[in-house]
This record gives structure tokens, sequence and C-alpha cells, in this order.
């Protein structure tokens, strides 16, 4: 059964670009609070922006073939600064959003089974919007059979978040870090790069150093796909 590993790095846009409609709807809450306060989160709000496709935009998609250990990063960066190039089996694409996507659910359509980690909490519905935006249309309905009980669907979606929680029994979920950690699983986060760092990144126009710390996510996941898979699963 092919097997597709899946994640995305998101940014959010330029607060100051909304218009005024905008702005007062995001902010809204924060002008409830303490005065002294409202400094701070007003700039978690512009932090948070990439956190939601209504104010944020995908700027690289991974995708790995689990059986064969290949795959690709579809990355925002300008084509003729960036060239195509290779580098531990992930072929690293410079492209526009739109063409991210239309690329990710071309390659989508061959697959059978997905594993992504929170991939329903916040990736599935992420790219879908942001395809919609586009004009672009899932080959793929990840978000169905959540549970995994029935084989009437056409796609297979294992989120790594949902299985190691047990659908959220336990009292934390956990991070893609801690459970890589526990299992003694190499981090994506280990040389200090975590997905909050992916707008400053951006911003220094290093889109390769995003695209490569996208390829590590989805190698940790593969990992943690498999130990999950050896020594959890039924």
């Amino acid at each position: 059964m092919s097997t597709l590993i899946f994640d995305i790095e998101t940014v959010g846009e330029d607060f100051d670009s909304f218009d005024e409609t905008t702005q007062a709807s995001l902010t809204r809450w924060v002008r409830r609070e303490p005065l002294a306060e409202q400094e701070r989160l007003l700039g978690e709000v512009k932090n948070g922006l990439g956190l939601s496709p209504l104010t944020g935009r995908i700027v690289a998609i991974g995708v790995l073939d689990e059986e064969k250990g290949k795959g690709a990063v579809y990355f925002d960066a300008p084509k003729g600064d960036f060239p195509e190039r290779e580098e531990n089996g992930m072929k690293l694409k410079p492209m526009s959003e739109k063409e991210m996507l239309e690329n990710f659910w071309r390659g989508v359509a061959e697959y059978e089974t997905f594993i992504s980690f929170n991939g329903r909490g916040f990736d599935v519905p992420f790219l879908m919007v942001r395809s919609a935006v586009h004009g672009i249309r899932p080959t793929k309905d990840l978000m169905s059979n959540r549970y995994l009980e029935s084989q009437d669907y056409d796609a297979r979606h294992i989120d790594l978040m949902d299985q190691l929680s047990f659908y959220g029994a336990v009292r934390r979920k956990g991070s893609l870090h801690m459970w890589c950690r526990v299992f003694g699983i190499e981090s994506p986060k280990a040389d200090g790069v975590s997905g909050a760092d992916i707008k400053r990144l951006f911003d220094e126009a290093r889109f390769e150093d995003i695209a490569r710390y996208n390829a590590k996510d989805l190698f940790a996941t593969r990992d943690l796909y498999r130990h999950w898979r050896k020594n959890v699963a039924f």
C-alpha cells in the first residue's frame, strides 16, 4: 500500500497590510484586556497570523514516499535565484503557493495512505482553504475516516498526534519534538530551528533553510510512524 508523509510551513501576512475592518476583527478582544497587557497581546496576534489560512499562506509543502525514502519539498522562493536541486533524496523545488498546491494534489492522487503529525488539526484544513483561494480542488479527502475503522474511503490518513494521544485521552498531546525525544528519534528541532522561526527565515530570504527544515520534519515523522506502527498500533 503506497504511503505518503506530508507537512507544511506557513507565514502570516503583514498586519499593517490589512484593512481597518480586518485589523479590528483580529484585535477586538485585545482592547478588552488591561492596558498594560495590550502591547504584548497585540504582538501575539501579529505573530500568530501564520496559523490561519485567513491571514497566512503556505511557503513550503513537503512530501515523502515512506517506502522509497524519497520525496520533494516545494517552497516559496524566486526561481531564478534558487535553482531546483536534490539533497538527501529530497528534491527542493522553488515555486509559487498555487504551484505548490497543484503539485501536491496531483501527487496525492497516486497514494492510498497518508501520514502526518497534527495534519487534521492544522495541515489539511490549511491546504484545503488555500487551495480554494486559488480555485484548486483537492484530489483526496484527507479529513474523513479519522478513527481508521472504515475501509470504504480512498484515503487512509493516520494523524500521529491523534494516535499517540489516543484521540486526546491523555492530558497533554505532546509536540513532534517531545514524541521524538521520548522515543529516541532525532528531532527536526535539533539544530535550534522550530516552526516559530519560519517567518523570520522567510523575511531574511533564507528560503532553502525553510525547505531543509521541512524535510527534517518529514523524516522525523516517518521515523515516528514506524515506531508507532511497530510498538503501539494494533
